[in-house]
């Protein structure tokens, strides 16, 4: 049985994977200071005998014993890390060296999750991860941006320097079951609109490309990669089946048989005209790649959002209750 930390534990992706960990026979730290991570999201969890919650904000340092780190603490969307784009920052930086200074001392593994957004607005397509980007480092998004950024600098010199044992997953766009109603990004936007019956909003002219991957393929991407040894340069982690952001509006109405309309704003800005993974390197060096395509796991997605918006099911409480 291992001890793993996962910090930002309560989020959407932290609490899929603390379920896999714990499946998993693991013994569980998850940190959290709940700014965007919710209790709903582990509560099925408070009574297992192998969990623990610790709130804690990672800026600030902290002492534990564990020998795995996944370092997840760090608002994911454009509508929580523009609040406090200061914070955000320094949850990427200050946090980083803080986890780093545990892994050294107590000699864990760490995992960073990193993004597609150290990308930017790509001029290499798909984005490999030997491209360094196409980054605004004084915009509107660069305290995400450059602080994940920032995060993969620090990681790879704590390893050259002091030999911490460290892997970098970088993350495309994820989806499923436990996403905010109102967290601002586009799969849940659509879902939780369409199911109210308004009109999903389309930034731009909807022409810009994402790829989608589904939370449980991207959980497992992680524990491989947590897993392999010796392996210490970036990985691309998503699904690279690209579609247009009005082809993903088109596949939510019509499994919904909704005939909603669509409505147009501006394009907020560097936001990236295209995004997807070539995920070569971690079919070689993890033997991995996703398994759930988007029809699939947008029915699983619609289906639990519908459930919680009849109140079948609990939602996240910092988010419950406030309007879009």
């Amino acid at each position: 049985m291992r001890r793993v930390l996962v910090t930002g534990g309560a989020g959407f992706l932290g609490s899929h994977l603390i379920d896999r960990l714990l499946d998993n026979g693991n013994e569980v730290v998850c940190l959290d200071n709940f700014f965007t991570g919710s209790r709903e999201n582990i509560r099925h969890l408070m009574q297992h005998d192998h969990f623990e919650i610790v709130r804690h904000d990672i800026v600030e340092p902290i002492l534990l014993e564990v020998d795995y780190i996944y370092n997840l603490a760090c608002p994911a969307s454009p509508v929580h890390y523009q609040y406090n784009p200061v914070k955000t920052i320094k949850t990427s930086v200050m946090g980083m060296i803080n986890m780093l200074g545990m892994a050294k001392r107590v000699h864990a593994r760490i995992l960073q999750a990193s993004t597609s957004e150290v990308y930017g607005d790509p001029k290499v397509h798909p984005q490999t991860e030997d491209y360094w980007g196409h980054v605004n480092p004084i915009g509107v998004r660069s305290c995400y941006d450059e602080g994940k950024r920032a995060a993969e600098t620090l990681i790879m010199d704590y390893h050259r320097q002091n030999d911490v044992d460290t892997r970098i997953a970088r993350i495309f766009n994820t989806y499923g079951p436990r996403m905010a109603a109102n967290d601002g990004r586009v799969v849940s936007n659509f879902v939780v609109q369409a199911l109210q019956g308004k009109p999903l909003t389309v930034y731009g002219d909807g022409e810009q490309t994402r790829s989608f991957c589904y939370v449980s393929d991207l959980v497992e991407g992680l524990i491989r990669l947590m897993n392999t040894d010796d392996y210490h340069d970036p990985v691309n982690i998503g699904n690279p089946n690209e579609f247009t952001i009005l082809e993903l509006a088109e596949q939510i109405k019509e499994q919904l048989g909704s005939k909603v309309e669509i409505h147009k704003e501006p394009l907020p800005s560097d936001d990236p005209k295209q995004r997807k993974p070539d995920i070569t390197r971690a079919k070689e060096v993890l033997g991995w790649e996703p398994t759930i395509q988007l029809k699939e796991g947008l029915a699983k997605t619609i289906s639990y959002f519908d459930q919680a918006l009849k109140g079948k099911i609990a939602m996240p409480r910092s988010y419950a209750g406030k309007e879009d």
